[in-house]
């Protein structure tokens, strides 16, 4: 987020700033409350959920090291419109709403990060949304696992811990669904599950 800034603009950001190591399965920020913090992450992983009165829930996203959230309810003054919960143990930096309104006027390009960032999520829901329309549950898990993919190696691997649970909150379809979805796949020889990470093979483009 500030890698293309000096160090005489990154100093008063560094004021600023304030470090936060959350637990696992922390609530960090919860839907419908102010908004008084902007949130970057450091390490970890961290899961975006709205919930209904039952108790239902549908992940929104997964967030880990780069990536911001709490910037919405700065930027139109509105409560937080999802929770936040870590899924490991989670490393954050924490800037106060003011003081983060106050960076973006005095440094372009922390607001053009933050223009981008919000291009890129809306980018992610209409890829959601057309998932949700036109795929059927085979072709939603492989989008997913190819969208929270890294480069490593020349290979597409899911570094991030993700359950089935978690990824049927995502794509909306039941846990057994995906459990016989996931075990289709490694079958097939399109995924390979291992030490916590999932490899994924080219073929898994097509799918």
């Amino acid at each position: 987020m500030f890698s293309g800034l000096a160090d005489a603009s990154l100093e008063p950001i560094a004021k600023v700033s304030n470090m936060r190591r959350v637990p696992r399965g922390s609530i960090v920020v919860r839907a419908g409350d102010k908004t008084d913090f902007v949130y970057l992450v450091l390490s970890g992983s961290l899961k975006v959920l709205v919930s209904d009165e039952e108790g239902r829930e549908v992940i929104l996203s997964m967030l880990g090291p780069g990536e911001l959230f709490g910037e919405m309810g700065v930027l139109d003054d509105n409560p937080r419109s999802a929770t936040v919960v870590t899924v490991v143990p989670s490393d954050l930096i924490v800037i106060a709403k003011s003081d983060f309104k106050r960076v973006l006027q005095e440094n372009f390009e922390v607001s053009m990060f933050i223009m981008r960032n919000l291009v890129a999520r809306l980018r992610t829901a209409d890829r959601k949304i057309e998932s949700l329309a036109l795929m059927d549950v085979y072709g939603r898990v492989a989008r997913l696992l190819l969208e929270m993919a890294d480069e490593v190696n020349g290979e597409k691997v899911v570094n991030r811990k993700i359950s089935k649970q978690d990824i049927a909150k995502m794509i909306g379809a039941s846990r057994e669904m995906v459990s016989r979805v996931m075990k289709d796949l490694h079958l097939q020889g399109l995924i390979e599950e291992t030490n916590g990470k999932i490899l994924l093979r080219e073929r898994l483009e097509t799918v």
